[in-house]
């Protein structure tokens, strides 16, 4: 975790982002000592108050609880964490260069599944930690910005991409889940599918509740297909790169970057 820190911190400094951490405590599930938590915010164009906000998680559960051979195993998390951390990564090339009308942050989200295994089997622990925290700290007078929207993005490497809105996402946020859907009918992307599908609890759940920004998730939950939920790579060790596809990445990519472009001051 230091080490992805450390690389992150590198590599948005390097593109000439404002890079900020946020830090502060949090209850360790079992042992009940204090664990430091950090979420990453990278800041374009910092000095224009009006911004949008593009979030993902990028820590990975401890454990692939959900592996039906080994639930205490290596959990690599390529598609959950991953694949939308790298998204944001390759974004920040193209963002450093473009004409922003208004301020742009990427929100990388610490501790979004804080969640350990017991001895008796049960698993313990808390979600949307570091989102939580954020969204307090914007409701408590934290960071001088106003934030119009947001997009979440989890688990968009899926080779099998199939996107469609959340419930939570259609409730907070309808119109800008259309709009961005609409954006990918104009880009001509099949893989987003404009009707409700699941109800999702993720690190959108904080940021429409308390923080009041409306913010969407965008996010193929059924991993890899619908079909295929008695085999899903969810939280199991099969969550590795080879399930994922750059394809799947860039059409993410498109869509949320011609949103980026259509945001006016």
């Amino acid at each position: 975790m230091l080490q992805q820190q450390r690389v992150l911190e590198e590599h948005f400094g390097g593109l000439g982002a404002k890079v900020q951490w946020q830090v502060f405590m949090h209850k360790h599930p079992l042992t009940g000592e204090p664990v430091e938590v950090k979420n990453l915010i990278v800041r374009w164009k910092p000095e224009i108050k009006q911004r949008v906000m593009l979030c993902s998680h990028y820590d990975t559960r401890p454990y692939p609880d959900q592996d039906p051979k080994n639930p205490k195993g290596l959990f690599v998390g390529a598609n959950d964490g991953g694949s939308s951390t790298a998204l944001l990564m390759e974004l920040g090339h193209a963002v450093a260069s473009m004409d922003l009308k208004v301020g742009v942050d990427f929100v990388f989200f610490d501790a979004e599944e804080l969640v350990y295994i017991a001895g008796n089997g049960m698993t313990l622990g808390d979600y949307f930690v570091g989102s939580t925290y954020f969204a307090e700290q914007l409701v408590s007078g934290g960071p001088d910005t106003t934030y119009r929207a947001g997009i979440l993005m989890d688990m968009i490497g899926d080779k099998e991409l199939q996107l469609s809105w959340d419930e939570v996402s259609f409730k907070y946020a309808p119109v800008l889940a259309k709009e961005v859907w609409g954006i990918a009918k104009e880009l001509g992307l099949k893989d987003f599918n404009p009707r409700v599908l699941h109800s999702i609890r993720d690190d959108h759940l904080p940021l429409n509740q308390i923080a009041m920004v409306p913010t969407i998730d965008i996010i193929d939950f059924d991993y890899p297909t619908i079909a295929s939920r008695s085999r899903s790579y969810w939280h199991t060790m099969a969550d590795t790169p080879d399930k994922c596809s750059g394809e799947s990445i860039t059409k993410v990519a498109a869509v949320v970057m011609t949103w980026l472009k259509m945001q006016k001051p």
